[in-house]
C-alpha cells in the first residue's frame, strides 16, 4: 500500500480512524456489483434514448442502506455496495456515448460483444488506475466543493438513524416497470405512448428566379411520450435543462423540419395523405436536420471546453504535477490515507497498454497506426481522466463534459490516422477504438473521484473502495454488452427509439475526417447555428443541439418533468418550509424519480430479452398485444404529477425523520 500524508487535522470522518467495522465484505461487494448491472443496464437504456444519463450514487446509496440493514451490514459495508454499484452507470455512459457510433458510421452490421467488452474493460480499469495516483491530491488535499459527493454523504449519514427512503425507489420502479409492460410495442401494449398528427399550413405559390414554384408547409405535432423514465430524467436535471432541451426540439421539429418540408416541394407534392406528410417530415428529420444538429453539438462541444478553459488548464496542471507528488510518502500509514500500491498501478497501466496496442492493432490493420493510437490513448487518457475528475469535484458529475473531451480525442486521432495514411473502414474502427476507450476512463475516473470523495467524508478505506470499483468495472465491462446487444437487436440503435446522439456525433465525425464521407453543407450550417447560440449567450447550445437531435415526444417528455420539479419549487416557497423541508421534499422527488428511471428502462432490457428469446424459438410475440388507448396513455400524467409533487409536499410536512432531509 502507498501511504500518502494525513489528510488536515481539521478534517473529522463520520467513522473514526481507529473504529473497525466490517468494510470489504463479499455481501458488500456482491451486492455492489448486482446494481452495477441493474443500474448500467438502465442508464444504457436511457443514454440511447435521451442522450442523458442520471447519477447512480443515491439510489445506489439508498438502496444498499436498505439491503445491508437488514443483515446488520455496517456503514462502510453500504460504503462499498454504493461505490462498486455506480461503476455501472459510469462505465455504460462512457460505452453509450462511442460503442454504437461503430454501428452507426456502418463499420459493424451490430454490436460485437467481445470487441466492446475489451473497450469497456481495459477503458475502466484505466480510469481507475488514473484516479488511484491522482486521489489524494484531489480528494484530500484539493479544496474543490465535490457537491454531489457531499450531498450523497449527508444522506449515508441520515439514513443511519432509521428510514433508508429505499421504499421511493421500489414503488415506483414497480409501478414504471407495470407502465412500460403494457405500453412497450413487444409487451402487452394497452396503452398508447404518444399521439401524431400533421398539422397541414397549405400550399405556397412563390416566383423563384422566374418561375413560380408551389410549396408545400405543415408541422409535425406530437404529444409528450407517456414515459415514467423521460419525465423523471426532467425532474432530476430540473426546469433550466429541461426546458433549454425543449427549446432545441422546438426549433428542429417547429421551426427547421417544416423549413426542410418547405425547400423540398417536389417530395411534398408526391405526398398525398398526412401518413406520407409524416414519413416525409420524419425523413427530413433524420437526413437532413440530424446532421445539422451535429454540426451545432461538434461547435458546442468546443464551446464549452473553451468556457472551463481554467479549469481544464487547473486540472491538466495538476495531473501532471502528481505524478511526482503521488510518490511521496512522508507520513505515518493510517486506514484512511491507505491507497492501492502505485508502483503496482503504474505496472497495470503498463500492463494495459498491451491489449490495447493488439485491441487498436486488429481495429486499424496498421502496426505502426496501432502503435500511435496506443501512445494517444495513454497520455490522453490520463490526462482527460484528470480533467473529468476535477470538473466532477468543482462541479458535480452531472457537469462531467466527457463527451466533449472525447471529441477532441477523436479529431486528434482522426487526424493523425489521415496524416499515416490510415483510412476508411480501418481507420474509423481505430479512431473509435480510442474514442470508447477514453470515453470511458474519463467517466469512470469523474465517477470514482467522486465515490472517494464520499468515502473520505464517511470515513472508508480508500485501497478497500479502490478493490470494489476494479471488481465493478470487471464484472460490468462483461455483462453490461449484453442488454446493449439486446437493445440494438430489437429497438435497433440510431432509429427514433434509440437515437443514441453522442454516438451519432462521433460516427458522423469519424466518417467525415477518416472515411471521406460527411454532409458537409449541412453540419457547416449547423456549426454557424452553433455560433449564433453562443453570440446571444445561450445557455447551452450543446443541450439545444441535443434537442433538436431526439424525437419530439422525448425532449417533450423531459419538459414536462422540469415543469413539475417547478411547481414543487414554486408550491415549497408558497408553503413558506423550512430549507430542511425543501430538501426533503426534493430528495423524495429525486428518489421517486430515480425509481421512475430504473423500472421503465429495465422492464424495456427485459422484454428484448423476451423477444430475442421467443425469436429463437420461432415465436413471432410473446405476449399478447391489445387495441391501444391514447387517452389512457395520457393518463399517466396525472400519476406523475401525484407523485412527484403532491407527495413530496407530503414528506416536507413530516418531523425531519427521514433519511432524505440532510440529502
Amino acid at each position: 500500500m502507498s501511504t500518502p500524508e494525513k489528510p488536515p487535522s481539521g478534517f473529522t470522518p463520520f467513522v473514526p480512524e481507529k473504529t473497525t467495522l466490517p468494510e470489504l465484505t463479499f455481501r458488500a461487494v456482491g451486492l455492489g456489483v448486482l446494481m452495477a448491472i441493474v443500474l448500467g443496464a438502465a442508464n444504457a437504456y436511457l443514454g440511447m434514448r435521451a442522450g442523458l444519463t442520471v447519477a447512480a450514487t443515491f439510489p445506489a446509496a439508498v438502496v444498499a442502506m436498505a439491503a445491508l440493514r437488514a443483515f446488520g451490514g455496517s456503514v462502510l459495508e453500504e460504503n462499498i455496495s454504493r461505490t462498486t454499484a455506480s461503476v455501472g452507470e459510469a462505465l455504460v455512459a462512457g460505452a453509450i456515448f462511442t460503442i454504437p457510433a461503430f454501428v452507426i458510421s456502418g463499420v459493424w452490421d451490430e454490436l460485437r460483444y467481445w470487441e466492446s467488452t475489451a473497450i469497456m474493460l481495459v477503458g475502466g480499469l484505466l480510469g481507475v488506475l488514473f484516479i488511484i495516483i491522482l486521489r489524494r491530491t484531489m480528494v484530500v488535499e484539493a479544496e474543490l466543493p465535490f457537491p454531489e459527493s457531499v450531498a450523497a454523504a449527508e444522506l449515508v449519514k441520515a439514513g443511519q438513524g432509521g428510514q433508508t427512503g429505499a421504499k421511493y425507489v421500489f414503488q415506483a420502479m414497480g409501478i414504471a416497470g407495470v407502465w412500460e409492460l403494457i405500453k412497450n410495442s413487444n409487451g402487452i401494449q394497452l396503452v398508447s405512448s404518444s399521439a401524431t398528427t400533421f398539422v397541414n399550413l397549405g400550399r405556397s405559390t412563390i416566383e423563384m428566379l422566374g418561375q413560380q414554384v408551389v410549396y408545400y408547409g405543415g408541422f409535425i405535432l406530437q404529444s409528450p411520450a407517456a414515459s415514467p423514465a423521460l419525465v423523471g430524467v426532467g425532474f432530476i436535471v430540473g426546469p433550466a435543462i429541461s426546458s433549454t432541451l425543449f427549446a432545441g426540439a422546438v426549433l428542429g421539429w417547429l421551426l427547421l423540419v417544416p423549413l426542410g418540408l418547405f425547400l423540398n416541394p417536389e417530395l411534398a407534392a408526391e405526398a398525398v395523405d398526412t401518413t406520407a406528410l409524416i414519413d416525409l417530415s420524419t425523413e427530413v428529420w433524420l437526413k437532413q436536420i440530424r446532421p445539422l444538429a451535429v454540426g451545432t453539438m461538434i461547435v458546442a462541444a468546443f464551446y464549452t471546453l473553451f468556457k472551463l478553459r481554467n479549469s481544464l488548464v487547473a486540472g491538466i496542471g495538476r495531473a501532471l504535477s502528481d505524478i511526482k507528488s503521488a510518490q511521496v510518502g512522508g507520513g505515518v500509514a493510517t486506514r484512511h490515507n491507505l491507497d492501492l500500491d502505485f508502483m503496482k498501478v503504474g505496472l497495470g497501466i503498463a500492463g494495459l497498454s498491451v491489449p490495447l496496442l493488439g485491441l487498436y492493432w486488429f481495429f486499424s490493420q496498421s502496426f505502426p497506426g496501432a502503435v500511435l493510437l496506443t501512445v494517444v490513448m495513454v497520455i490522453l487518457g490520463f490526462l482527460f481522466a484528470a480533467v473529468a475528475g476535477y470538473l466532477v469535484g468543482l462541479l458535480g458529475s452531472s457537469n462531467n463534459p466527457i463527451s466533449g473531451l472525447t471529441l477532441s480525442t477523436l479529431l486528434i486521432s482522426a487526424l493523425l490516422m489521415v496524416g499515416i495514411g490510415v483510412t476508411g473502414p480501418s481507420g474509423i474502427l481505430g479512431v473509435l477504438g480510442v474514442a470508447g476507450v477514453v470515453c470511458c476512463a474519463a467517466g469512470i475516473a469523474g465517477d470514482m473521484l467522486q465515490d472517494l470523495k464520499v468515502g473520505h467524508i464517511l470515513g472508508g478505506t480508500p485501497w478497500k473502495m479502490e478493490v470494489g470499483e476494479i471488481i465493478g468495472v470487471v464484472v460490468a465491462a462483461l455483462v453490461l454488452i449484453w442488454p446493449m446487444i439486446a437493445m440494438d437487436r430489437v429497438y435497433e440503435i440510431g432509429s427514433a427509439e434509440l437515437p443514441a446522439p453522442q454516438a451519432g456525433l462521433m460516427a458522423l465525425m469519424a466518417q467525415g475526417i477518416v472515411g471521406g464521407e460527411m454532409a458537409w453543407p449541412l453540419v457547416v450550417t449547423g456549426m454557424f447555428l452553433a455560433l449564433g447560440l453562443i453570440l446571444i449567450n445561450s445557455p447551452s447550445p450543446m443541450l439545444i443541439a441535443v434537442g433538436m437531435y431526439l424525437p419530439f415526444g422525448s425532449t417533450s417528455a423531459i419538459f414536462v418533468g422540469g415543469l413539475m420539479a417547478w411547481m414543487l419549487s414554486r408550491a415549497l416557497v408558497k408553503k413558506g418550509v423550512t430549507s430542511q423541508a425543501v430538501t426533503r421534499a426534493t430528495n423524495t422527488g429525486v428518489l421517486l424519480s430515480s425509481g421512475f428511471i430504473a423500472g421503465e428502462a429495465l422492464m424495456a432490457v427485459f422484454l428484448a430479452f423476451v423477444v430475442l428469446g421467443g425469436s429463437a424459438f420461432g415465436m413471432t410475440r410473446v405476449l399478447p398485444s391489445i387495441s391501444e388507448s391514447t387517452l389512457l396513455g395520457a393518463l399517466v400524467f396525472i400519476l406523475l404529477y401525484h407523485l412527484l409533487v403532491k407527495v413530496p409536499l407530503r414528506v416536507s410536512e413530516d418531523d425531519g425523520s427521514s433519511p432524505t432531509s440532510s440529502a
